[in-house]
């Protein structure tokens, strides 16, 4: 009876490095999280459920505040809570998977790669705050804008703004890969010139949101 040979499987190792990075706002930055009203809304839309009340009264105030990425503890939507969350320390962020999605269409724009498939394993993006990057800039303050909707209406969004603006991540990735170091900086570095982050951003034909990867 034969024997089954064994087979010898090598398994190449990844040389996975990682480095600090400072992302440096050009312009200001607007920020529109979804809150629990709007996800609420939303299923309710699609799940068509019956309105047996009246139509909810806007708050301007509570959609500023819901419209932002809070890391310590969200308080309620008065002017006096904000302030007083100021005064304690509030802490804000934003996602980080957004700032790797803009270098990657960045670069796809830009030529400089045939698709973003590649890129998505390249490298990643972190933060000591988990799925948001701390935003550290000058207290937020409240915007009102004009928008339009559907079939040329017009509505008033109330959301954040953040100037004078930075965020610190990590970035990870494989020195043994098929892009250099320099060459994933500066697809992080065009992703905030090129796309940008958040509302009105250039790659929502705005110029709010640009950014560059401080030099250090």
């Amino acid at each position: 009876m034969a024997t089954k040979k064994e087979e010898i499987i090598e398994i190449k190792p990844l040389d996975i490095k990682t480095i600090p990075i400072r992302i440096v706002g050009d312009t200001p930055l607007i920020v529109h999280a979804w809150s629990e009203k709007a996800k609420r809304m939303m299923l309710e839309a699609q799940m068509k459920a019956t309105k047996t009340k009246t139509k909810e009264l806007r708050d301007p105030y509570d959609d500023f505040i819901q419209s932002m990425y809070w890391i310590t503890e969200k308080p309620e939507s008065t002017p006096e809570a904000f302030e007083d969350a100021i005064k304690k320390g509030a802490r804000f962020g934003f996602p980080v998977t957004a700032i790797k999605m803009a270098g990657n269409a960045a670069a796809y724009r830009l030529g400089w790669v045939k698709n973003q498939m590649g890129l998505r394993g390249a490298y990643f993006l972190k933060s000591e705050c988990g799925d948001l990057a701390e935003i550290e800039s000058d207290t937020p303050i409240m915007r009102e804008d004009m928008v339009r909707i559907g079939m040329g209406s017009a509505d008033l969004r109330y959301r954040a703004e953040y100037r004078n603006w930075s965020m610190n991540l990590e970035l990870e990735y494989n020195a043994s890969g098929d892009y250099t170091l320099e060459q994933i900086v500066n697809i992080i570095n065009a992703g905030g010139y090129a796309c940008g982050l958040g509302e009105w951003r250039p790659e929502k034909d705005g110029d709010f949101g640009r950014y560059h990867i401080e030099n250090s």
